[in-house]
């Protein structure tokens, strides 16, 4: 039995009464020692102990350290949720270096962009993973980087080590991700917990993709507070498939449990029945789920039986969810305990969530309390990390409790910034220091947050952010397109998606199925728009300046498409 919220809220303060900062591979190292035969990573193959996660950790580390790799430089990861992933995100830790987990969605000008911009000097990479081969990219980026290495397309990226997936031919690669395992006894790096430990790539309003610099504090913090906030029991084992390489399945999945001497059961991809199975082999207690996969998931459960009875709770979160889905998760899955929240790569993952024991009606009307992260938090702001004040977007005069406005946020869980991009980063924060979240929202009276919309343009489809600008400049890249706007319109599974409103050029009829052919051939998946509306330049509402007024697209894409 998990006990009440209160009472296992109670047993996590009595196992860490003071915070003290500490590293990635610390707390590792801590659950190693407490608990070193339990499970920390479930797989259907096999499991890895804490222990052996912890050996293998080292292993890298050495190799790493064999290999050149300085503290402080940037080692590069494009991998899906295999073990591999979580033993060298430890070993880049345990030497003070800066992981750098790259969206394995990206394509080719998204990969070299993000290796050149964060200066990696290590890549590793999977080789093929769901049909994307990654090393044919590195051939068009760098021909001969096997041979020669990057030369001048990426001169700081030194080495490059493969993880094989077994998925296609096998190709002959001069360093692999086990040839980095080296033999040497491990020696202890000093490693500062405020120094920067991940920089992670996150889609601003406008421009490329920003590297928000997250510190081993920062993510301990965090992590320690969802085990706080979303009340864990000694050994909590969480089921997700949502990536590692964004902070939701990072913090509130991988580096939450340590804190409990639980596992994670990580799943390579998304499926709704396999998610059924795989909670009920390996008696998870836990998900995390964007709705989405939680739609999915119970419709999977209507048409076949499984033994749930493992299953406590669930983190459903990452974009709108229907009114419907509260209710099938407590009727359909048995699932006691419901949280949702809100957060984004720069406030370190989520800084709201429901309490486990709040009544349906938060679920339903907030994204959220702010966060209570106990013993992580700052005493004299609530034991919160993070905490949210409501602005005027124009004036940027604070607003009372009920009023919405911008949401804007400060506290230890806010980044510092971006990666070698000074201006962007001045112009995320006010004079105060509070961080410009972008997102319209109103807080009540008891500190829940709810989100009305965002000021930004991007969107998320099925939890992924979305740049309209950057499909817009792809689009118009075509010979025959003389204007492209995207827009978002409300979907029930993946939250948001993309419409292209495209202006062709006069005389010529484009096809929209090649335009969105054109856009995932460059583009991540997720990024296609839906639908392609092919209209005349006057049906384009303008402000004076003549700027696209996407608002009033959105309604239109609605009423063409005939959405309820």
């Amino acid at each position: 039995m998990m006990g009440s919220v209160a009472d296992r809220q109670q047993a996590l303060r009595a196992a860490m009464s003071i915070w003290e900062p500490r590293t990635l591979h610390a707390v590792l190292d801590d659950a190693a020692e407490a608990t070193p035969d339990r499970p920390f990573v479930i797989t259907d193959d096999r499991s890895w102990t804490y222990a052996e996660m912890a050996a293998w950790s080292k292993q890298l580390a050495a190799g790493l350290v064999a290999l050149g790799v300085s503290p402080g430089e940037k080692v590069a990861l494009v991998l899906a949720n295999y073990p591999g992933f979580v033993a060298i995100k430890y070993a880049v830790s345990r030497i003070g270096a800066v992981s750098v987990p790259i969206n394995i969605l990206n394509r080719r000008d998204e990969l070299r962009y993000l290796l050149e911009q964060s200066d990696s000097v290590l890549l590793v990479t999977m080789d093929r993973f769901r049909g994307v081969d990654y090393l044919e990219m590195l051939d068009q980026i760098a021909p001969g980087w096997e041979a020669t290495g990057c030369g001048n397309s990426l001169p700081n990226l030194r080495h490059v080590a493969v993880l094989p997936t077994g998925e296609g031919p096998d190709r002959s690669v001069a360093r692999t991700l086990s040839s980095l395992e080296a033999a040497d006894v491990w020696a202890e790096i000093a490693v500062d917990p405020h120094a920067v430990c991940d920089i992670i790539y996150t889609s601003g309003t406008t421009g490329p993709p920003k590297g928000v610099l997250l510190t081993h504090d920062m993510l301990m913090r965090t992590a320690y507070g969802s085990a706080y906030a979303r009340a864990f029991e000694d050994g909590r084992r969480i089921l997700f498939s949502l990536p590692m390489y964004h902070v939701f399945g990072y913090v509130e999945g991988l580096l939450a449990v340590p804190f409990v001497g639980g596992a994670i059961v990580p799943q390579l991809r998304f499926d709704a029945t396999a998610t059924l199975e795989a909670i009920a082999r390996h008696h998870a207690t836990d998900a995390l789920l964007i709705p989405a996969m939680t739609l999915a998931v119970l419709d999977a459960a209507g048409v076949a039986t499984y033994d749930l009875s493992c299953w406590q709770s669930v983190l459903a979160s990452g974009g709108r969810a229907p009114d419907r889905m509260w209710q099938g998760i407590r009727e359909t899955l048995g699932v006691k305990e419901i949280t949702t929240g809100y957060g984004m790569t720069e406030t370190t993952a989520s800084t709201t969530v429901t309490r486990p024991d709040d009544p349906v009606a938060r679920l339903l009307t907030t994204n959220g309390r702010q966060r209570d992260v106990g013993v992580a938090g700052d005493p004299q702001k609530d034991g919160r990390l993070v905490t949210y004040r409501v602005v005027d977007s124009g004036t940027g005069a604070v607003l009372a409790n009920g009023e919405t406005g911008e949401l804007v946020a400060k506290g230890e869980g806010v980044t510092r910034g971006y990666y070698n991009k000074p201006e962007a980063t001045v112009a995320a924060f006010d004079t105060e220091g509070w961080f410009h979240t972008g997102d319209l929202g109103r807080i009540d009276d008891d500190g829940y947050i709810t989100l009305l919309g965002r000021i930004k343009e991007s969107y998320r489809c099925g939890g992924e952010q979305v740049l309209p600008t950057e499909i817009e400049d792809l689009l118009a890249t075509h010979a025959d397109v003389l204007q492209a706007h995207v827009v978002p319109i409300p979907d029930e599974r993946m939250g948001e998606v993309g419409v292209a409103f495209v202006v062709a050029r006069p005389g010529v009829t484009l096809d929209p199925s090649e335009l969105q052919q054109l856009i995932a051939d460059r583009l991540a998946r997720y990024k296609v728009p839906r639908h392609v509306l092919l209209v005349d330049a006057a049906a384009i509402p303008t402000t004076a300046s003549g700027r696209a007024r996407k608002f009033l697209l959105s309604e239109q894409a609605a009423h063409i498409l005939e959405l309820p």
